[in-house]
């Protein structure tokens, strides 16, 4: 694997640019460019995919970047250089990470090259340029070595480190780097790593141009594969990390608590079961009394226990107790004997043969279930029939569970009609916000339906505004594609912030994640593709996830394995889904075929599936008799 494959360069645009006039460095005009496209320009043969770290004038970035994404910092108020290598490391979806400032167009183009050199040999964290410099006020004095920490090349696994700084209220890159193993790279041409602070330094290099050649022009596709299409397990992990649950909790009887996920762990304020008891109808007795080898033993039944009337009495040697399933144990008795492994019963006398039972056979001991002050269920469950019934077993008629997720969702595009609405040439009803409603219904979600959004700025804007105020996500499809009329990401980076808006996968690719963020409210989205079958694989696999985990529990899909039975086409580079119907073969082993064309606009596939059929990123195509993983719709859709 080549060093280029293993590293996404990251452009730091974040701050204010207060020494241009408040006009960002990146996008001052610079030998008929901007700043920013000629260190694009000089970053991109040295990485396998770039992103830009910009907090202003987002749309004018994403203009110079094209596909490449644009990234806000995920701390507030300009937080420095650490704010923009966090949400760089965040959306990553390599294991090395170089850092470059928008306003160095200068720097070397082996730059990469040898900071990773310097990195493997002395098993460091993170490598960085150096270069000696002098003091232009002391031209006599010793050169010192002086570090450049924007010019770095970072392992993504310190991205846990990093965050846990941040969270200390520290913002200074050397405190930081101080918990790092660090390589330091030696440069020579200490002018590669200069920025341009002033207006005055930019005019300086406008006039040197006319000696010096420019860097080359920024290409309009910077890399051979689109560097933007996030695999689909970086998607998830990205997700994971940025979510959380909702605090609001609140006391719901436990006949109102079906489908609410616990807040608060119950805790058994008994032994469950409360006393030792009989698994089995049969005979309660001593163990020691039990024969010996080669012999036989005949009890006398004294009395007869049953469920709520315990019996009390003590048996003596040779005397027994029936007993009732569920029954308290007599005192004194340690087994029990089922009633149909007596050898012979007659009248109140049982004969028990030698080995019949073990002393200590049958018995269900108080609080072998559940110990008191024991975690009888631990919060974040997900409460379902059977749990409802363990905490009525405790004597609970009340728990607290977290408030239900507001999800608002609307769909978006000119062509949409709402059903009842007549239906155009050209036009299309809109399927997808039912789709999305059972879904979210599903969920246990509280939903807010804001129905179709034209495609327009303006409206797509206000009805974002709108969704924050009211929910904890939002929800969209359509709109997050490379269309002229797809404006769901844009308004995104105008709001808030967009993680990512493209995945190495198929059916879905365009889809969007980021939060909304207003003056007083903010929303976790999902711009969901707008084809059917898209929206309903990336809201199972990105979208349902994320409200279950801001729901305050984890979700698994549940998958298996089944043998194809036809030829499937797959190329390396994507993860792929397709509709498929799982059955039992002759042999009683799990066989899977596909329902047929697998288009993403093909609604009616998923209603003749069962299953979906993942094939991985890396995986080719498939065999007839190959062994392929199967996610199942049961307890999904």
């Amino acid at each position: 694997m080549s060093l280029k494959s293993k590293v996404t360069g990251l452009i730091l645009a974040g701050g204010r640019g207060t020494r241009m006039g408040r006009v960002d460095k990146g996008l001052q005009p610079f030998r008929g460019s901007t700043l920013v496209a000629h260190v694009l320009a000089r970053l991109a043969p040295q990485v396998s995919s770039l992103a830009v770290n910009a907090n202003r004038n987002l749309p004018q970035y994403q203009a110079v970047a094209g596909e490449s994404p644009v990234l806000p910092d995920y701390l507030d108020g300009f937080a420095g250089p650490l704010a923009g290598l966090q949400v760089g490391l965040q959306f990553c979806p390599t294991a090395l990470l170089l850092t470059v400032p928008c306003d160095s167009p200068f720097f070397p183009l082996d730059m990469a090259e040898r900071l990773h050199a310097a990195m493997e040999a002395e098993s460091a964290d993170l490598a960085m340029a150096v270069t000696m410099e002098r003091d232009p006020e002391q031209p006599d004095a010793a050169p010192f070595r002086q570090p450049h920490p924007v010019f770095s090349l970072v392992k993504t696994s310190v991205l846990p480190q990093l965050e846990a700084y941040l969270d200390t209220g520290a913002r200074r890159m050397e405190g930081f780097y101080k918990s790092l193993r660090v390589a330091e790279v030696l440069f020579d041409d200490s002018a590669a790593f200069g920025n341009i602070n002033t207006l005055e330094d930019l005019q300086q290099h406008e006039r040197a141009a006319a000696t010096a050649p420019a860097p080359a022009p920024v290409p309009a596709r910077a890399h051979d594969s689109d560097p933007t299409a996030l695999a689909v397990g970086e998607a998830r992990r990205l997700i994971c990390a940025r979510v959380t649950p909702v605090e609001a909790t609140e006391k719901l009887s436990l006949l109102n608590a079906l489908d609410r996920v616990l807040a608060e762990d119950i805790i058994s304020p008994i032994n469950v079961p409360a006393y030792d008891n009989s698994a089995m109808d049969g005979y309660a007795l001593r163990g020691a009394d039990l024969p010996a080898e080669g012999a036989s033993a005949t009890f006398k039944t004294i009395g007869i226990a049953y469920a709520g009337h315990p019996f009390t009495q003590a048996p003596q040697a040779g005397e027994c107790v029936r007993i009732m399933t569920g029954a308290a144990i007599p005192p004194g008795c340690d087994s029990v004997l089922p009633q149909e492994l007596a050898t012979s019963i007659d009248g109140d006398q049982i004969t028990i043969a030698h080995n019949a039972i073990r002393a200590g056979a049958n018995l269900r001991r108080a609080g072998e279930d559940l110990r008191a002050g024991g975690i009888a269920i631990a919060q974040g469950k997900l409460l379902r029939p059977a749990d409802l019934g363990l905490v009525a077993s405790l004597g609970i008629g009340e728990v607290t569970v977290r408030r239900k997720l507001k999800v608002a969702f609307f769909s978006t595009g000119d062509e949409l009609r709402s059903l009842g609405e007549p239906l155009e040439d050209g036009c299309v009803y809109d399927s997808n916000r039912y789709t999305l409603f059972g879904m979210l219904q599903r969920l246990g979600c509280d939903v807010i339906d804001m129905g179709v959004v034209r495609d327009d700025p303006q409206a797509l804007e206000a009805a974002l505004r709108m969704a924050a105020k009211q929910a904890d996500a939002i929800i969209t499809s359509g709109g997050v594609s490379e269309g002229a009329a797809d404006y769901t990401r844009d308004i995104m980076a105008l709001l808030g912030d967009v993680a990512f808006w493209k995945l190495a996968m198929r059916p879905g690719r365009p889809l969007a994640f980021g939060k909304v963020q207003t003056a007083q409210d903010s929303a976790w989205l999902f711009g969901l593709p707008g084809n059917p079958v898209a929206v309903m694989v990336s809201f199972y696999l990105f979208a349902r996830p994320a409200l279950l985990r801001m729901m305050g529990t984890d979700s698994t899909l549940p998958t298996m394995q089944a043998r194809a039975t036809q030829a499937i086409r797959k190329r390396p580079g994507r993860t792929e889904y397709q509709r498929g119907i799982v059955s039992t073969a002759e042999d009683g082993t799990p066989q899977v075929r596909l329902t047929g064309a697998q288009g993403s606009g093909i609604l009616s596939s998923m209603t003749e599936a069962n299953c979906i059929v993942v094939l991985h990123h890396d995986q080719a195509g498939v065999a007839a008799g190959q062994m392929v993983d199967v996610m199942l719709f049961d307890g999904l859709v």
